[in-house]
């Protein structure tokens, strides 16, 4: 083509990628819900599992600790730096209480806004008082006299403004209620832990699997901590799941950030090595673009929102396509114009593209729309890398290039290559190691605990663990699931229970278990407690006999009066009604509807006698059992795994078929495929052997280091006779093969454990793949004979 022609062809590309750039800017919709990426549950402790990760209250908690910078010297020290962390914990929480992003904030104050005021009357339905005490004149007087001594103590600022609506100090009796079951030790009215910390628990709006939200809802609490007076002195400290998904998010995208540039930068530099043509590395670069842009743009297509982990690991996944143009620059020869060169080349390399489709479609047979989502952005990317590469990249070329196959160093590599022994046996013996390894390798074969991938460090780790048991939080592993037909049934459940849960407490089984009825009594209880409150006139009578001999003001309690009367002709509260309040969150997620009945959750803190807990629905027909989450866990990763290995037997099947079809002999294919299948077993025994379980991410990383090294084995395989060519192949491969050690072999170092396994599966599948390839090419074999 001549100059003005490649001059239109590269403007009118470089248009289309411009508009599909725009395209991919207006539709884009980026996901942040690391559900997306997990397999649909297929049983109902599965699909309570996926609940609660992203939606129970134990995954939307964040534990805060303030602690004052450096180390008091004396105990007045001491007392004075406890003080100022007193009042920062107040503030703090006065503030994020009035922030619709939290849910419930409790740091062991007294908070007159627990309850919202249009329902402070429903006080005398939920508070358990009325139950053993009835509301007459002697209770009265008790309360008063106790209610005189309290004004003469420091709590009497707090008391002054709620003592003529609640002389019985009920709302305070329901944030004690509320508050958590194994409370830590309160100074100065907030909570304090062993260290000297003051301790908050938030409950956030955002769900736990919402990276995107637990990140606005910590920025949130960290300027309302930087805006309050004298916090320069203090430290604050964040823990909770929300916490970790944010620091995992971030570390993930620092060290893959800094590991991209890293890795650009050195394949930059091996192909101006491997070239020494800049025009020839720019226009390279334009059919990986394509693909990106191209995936993506699928992507908004045919799925409303694309999760950000489809984008970071589909430009992993896309690794392969950067064959395509080393393939057409190494075989170029001087003086041939390169669409003629790449004619040559294209059936193979067709074959190669429709082969690593094929592969990658058992992601999308996974039935988990992540996957399916990656599926579509590889395949997509992967056809537009390749078609682009035959049909544009050949066309903008530079004519004159120097041929690969006459340089010096390749001439002396390929002699090498060609000395190498060649047993026949080699497959077998590969194939015994393989065995051999696999039957010796220490441990589990398959890892099915998903928290053994978290990045996070022990440190934090154990923080998380001494700030959760000094606050009370539950665990978040083990569920007490009540089930009944209505809601109602579900409260009266739980209400009979509690006298078990009591014992269990008691006997230290468990530290806290906490029920639905802890929140929200049944409305068979709460008209139970309304008819225990005496009408006006009676309470008006007992109230002033109470009241004599006090020096409280006539009429100062008509306000506590109101109220009485009024919870004696309100309707019993129910949970639609209660969801309104700032508990409402915290009821709905104890008290879930599902497939025409009603779960009722129960959190466990501090299990000390599993079996304990587990007897105690035994004997209650099926309306009760404890769900261990992480056991549900792993059976939803053993799902998964198996789904995708279903999918993989069928994908390979399929390649199996293609790979016999596009060579039109099945001892060419064997020569295929023989090494790529040796090399993948020979990477799983490897790690095995050193002692890795193998996670999910291991299977995608075997599938991306299988496309590799199925290109890689049919280059070898093709015997074209001309040693200038072997050599041409021979360059081409090592070009592939050592950028693809610098990129995966720089994410084997990561920290973060999902990259670091992807990394070096990929390393040892590369280096494997090549290895195999050239030792069981079918022509070297004859040149040896």
């Amino acid at each position: 083509m001549r100059g003005s022609g490649r001059a239109a062809l590269l403007t009118v590309w470089l248009l289309v990628l411009a508009g599909l750039g725009l395209f991919v800017v207006q539709r884009l919709q980026v996901s942040t819900d690391l559900r997306s990426f997990m397999p649909a549950p297929t049983t109902p402790d599965q699909r309570l599992l996926m609940e609660q990760v992203g939606d129970g209250p134990g995954s939307r908690l964040l534990l805060l600790a303030i602690r004052q910078s450096g180390t008091a010297a004396t105990l007045d020290d001491v007392a004075q730096s406890d003080a100022r962390l007193a009042t920062l914990s107040k503030r703090l929480a006065e503030k994020l209480q009035h922030d619709h992003r939290y849910s419930q904030v409790l740091n062991g104050s007294f908070a007159l806004g627990a309850l919202d005021p249009s329902l402070l009357p429903y006080r005398y339905l939920l508070s358990p008082t009325l139950d053993t005490q009835p509301m007459d004149e002697a209770y009265l007087a008790d309360q008063l006299q106790q209610r005189l001594e309290d004004l003469s103590s420091p709590a009497a600022g707090m008391l002054e403004g709620l003592l003529p609506r609640d002389p019985t100090l009920e709302v305070l009796k329901l944030a004690e209620r509320w508050a958590p079951a194994r409370s830590p030790q309160v100074r100065d009215g907030v909570w304090f832990s062993k260290q000297h910390e003051a301790l908050l628990l938030v409950q956030t709006v955002a769900p736990g699997f919402d990276p995107s939200g637990q990140q606005q809802a910590i920025e949130g609490i960290r300027h309302a901590f930087q805006a309050l007076p004298g916090s320069a002195g203090a430290t604050l400290e964040f823990s909770g799941p929300g916490y970790f998904s944010v620091l995992v998010a971030a570390q993930t995208r620092y060290q893959a950030d800094w590991i991209g540039r890293i890795s650009t930068l050195g394949f930059i530099t091996l192909l101006l090595l491997a070239y020494r043509s800049v025009s020839s590395l720019l226009l390279s670069a334009l059919p990986i673009a394509s693909a990106a842009l191209a995936g993506i743009a699928a992507l908004t297509l045919v799925f409303p929102a694309v999760h950000g982990i489809t984008l970071a690991f589909g430009f992993t996944l896309l690794g392969v396509a950067q064959e395509y143009p080393i393939r057409v620059l190494s075989h170029r020869r001087a003086g041939e114009d390169a669409v003629r060169s790449v004619r040559a080349l294209w059936p193979l390399l067709l074959t190669a593209i429709a082969s690593t489709c094929i592969a990658y479609l058992a992601f999308y047979a996974s039935g988990v729309n992540g996957l399916k989502q990656l599926a579509a952005f590889t395949i997509v990317g992967l056809l537009v890398a390749g078609f682009s590469t035959r049909y544009l990249l050949v066309r903008l070329l530079p004519v004159r290039v120097r041929d690969v196959a006459d340089m010096p160093w390749l001439v002396r590599a390929r002699g090498i290559v060609d000395r190498l022994p060649r047993p026949r046996w080699i497959p077998l013996l590969v194939a015994l190691a393989i065995m051999a390894m696999l039957a010796l390798a220490p441990g589990p074969f398959w890892q099915n605990d998903l928290a053994a991938l978290t990045p996070i460090s022990p440190q934090l780790l154990q923080r998380d663990a001494r700030l959760r048991e000094a606050l009370g939080a539950p665990d978040v592993r083990y569920l007490l699931m009540l089930q009944a037909p209505t809601a109602q049934g579900v409260l009266a459940l739980s209400e009979q229970l509690q006298p078990q849960v009591d014992r269990l407490i008691a006997r230290h089984a468990v530290d806290a278990l906490e029920l639905p009825s802890r929140y929200l009594p049944s409305v068979a209880v709460q008209e139970a407690r309304q008819r225990k409150l005496p009408n006006r006139a009676t309470l008006q009578r007992d109230l002033a006999k109470a009241s004599q001999g006090l020096p409280f003001r006539p009429g100062l309690f008509q306000p506590f009066v109101n109220d009485v009367e009024t919870a004696r002709q309100l309707p019993p509260l129910t949970p639609q009604r209660y969801a309104q309040t700032p508990l409402g969150q915290r009821l709905a997620a104890m008290l879930v509807h599902r497939d025409g009945h009603w779960l009722g959750l129960g959190t466990v803190s501090g299990v000390h006698d599993l079996a304990a807990l587990q007897a105690l629905g035994r004997d209650r027909g099926g309306t009760m059992r404890l769900l261990d989450l992480k056991a549900a866990s792993e059976s939803l990763v053993a799902a998964y795994r198996t789904r995708i290995l279903q999918a993989l037997l069928v994908a390979t099947a399929l390649l199996v078929l293609t790979i016999t079809f596009a060579l039109r002999s099945l001892r060419r294919a064997w020569h295929v495929l023989a090494p790529m299948t040796l090399a993948t077993f020979l990477v799983l025994a490897v790690e095995r052997m050193v002692g890795i379980e193998i996670s999910l991410f291991h299977l995608i990383a075997l599938i991306l280091a299988g496309g590799l090294g199925l290109h890689y084995a049919l280059f070898f395989e093709r015997d074209t006779g001309d040693p200038a060519e072997q050599r041409r192949t021979l360059h081409a491969t090592l070009v592939c093969v050592l950028s693809a050690l610098l990129v995966f072999g720089m994410l084997g170092w990561a920290s973060i454990p999902v990259l670091r396994a992807i990394g070096l599966t990929v390393s040892l599948g590369v280096a494997f793949h090549f290895c195999l390839s050239i030792l069981m090419a079918p022509h070297a074999h004859a040149s040896k004979d």
